[in-house]
């Protein structure tokens, strides 16, 4: 499994306009009432209940919202990486109040959402772009924009992000505002963990993690300001998140515990 791999989303969008990108392709499995997206291989892309089609179901889907514990309110959320839609709808549902911004590169990853994963059309506060993720970030005009980003970027072979580079994190950095905090999903058992996490810490004022969950996803948190971890607040606050939510926000706290000892 740890093989030197070449992105096929990252070759092809530097490729010239004139040429049409290709991508691995778009396959669903179900089972147990989970439906899961896979880019043409087993490994799984993202999911939803179908009962649930709100609810983010993985566990390291819900730990990416880990940012509510420091912010209560967004006013802008982004998503870079639309895997089955599942933290763009949660945060589109959750926080009214919010505009919401999801960047993805692949068109049938757009259109299978839409049409399997229940992904709202683009209105006032949801804003979905075929665009790629590093000229999202590098766009002046959303610089201090952004009160949370989400970062899940990953290709078929499942292993590691797409975009893992310090320009690329300065560039996340520097979306948001200063109190701003970034989560991104990381795989703990793959050699592209620690290089992320440098490339993290070059851009980031304070990195922060939880504990590695099921097939090895680890997910960090980014804080473009430094500040004090205050266990008895973020206690308080994981309980509210629970009671309004029903995330697991205790977990991230004891979590995050644990990863300081």
């Amino acid at each position: 499994m740890l093989i030197k791999r070449k992105s096929i989303e990252k070759e092809e969008s530097s490729r010239p306009a004139t040429r049409k990108p290709k991508y691995a392709p778009v396959t669903l499995s179900e089972q147990d009432g989970v439906r899961y997206l896979h880019f043409g291989t087993e490994w799984v892309q993202g999911a939803m209940r179908i009962r649930k089609p709100d609810w983010p179901e993985l566990e390291y889907a819900q730990q990416m919202m880990a940012w509510m514990l420091w912010i209560a309110a967004p006013q802008r959320i982004a998503q870079l990486g639309l895997g089955t839609a599942a933290l763009t709808k949660f945060c589109y549902k959750q926080f009214p109040q919010a505009e919401v911004t999801a960047v993805e590169l692949n068109p049938s990853v757009i259109a299978i959402c839409a049409s399997m994963f229940k992904l709202p059309e683009n209105d006032a506060r949801l804003q979905v772009l075929e665009m790629d993720a590093l000229d999202f970030v590098g766009d002046a005009e959303r610089h201090g924009t952004l009160d949370a980003l989400q970062v899940d970027l990953y290709d078929a072979t499942a292993r590691g992000p797409v975009l893992d580079t310090p320009d690329f994190y300065k560039a996340c950095a520097a979306c948001l505002n200063d109190d701003g905090i970034m989560t991104v999903n990381l795989f703990g058992d793959h050699p592209s963990y620690a290089k992320n996490l440098k490339a993290m810490k070059f851009a980031f004022d304070e990195v922060l993690c939880l504990p590695q969950v099921h097939d090895g996803n680890v997910v960090a948190i980014a804080f473009k300001r430094g500040r004090q971890v205050d266990y008895e607040a973020l206690t308080a606050r994981a309980a509210q998140i629970v009671a309004e939510t029903k995330l697991p926000a205790k977990s991230w706290v004891k979590g995050l515990k644990q990863q300081q000892s």
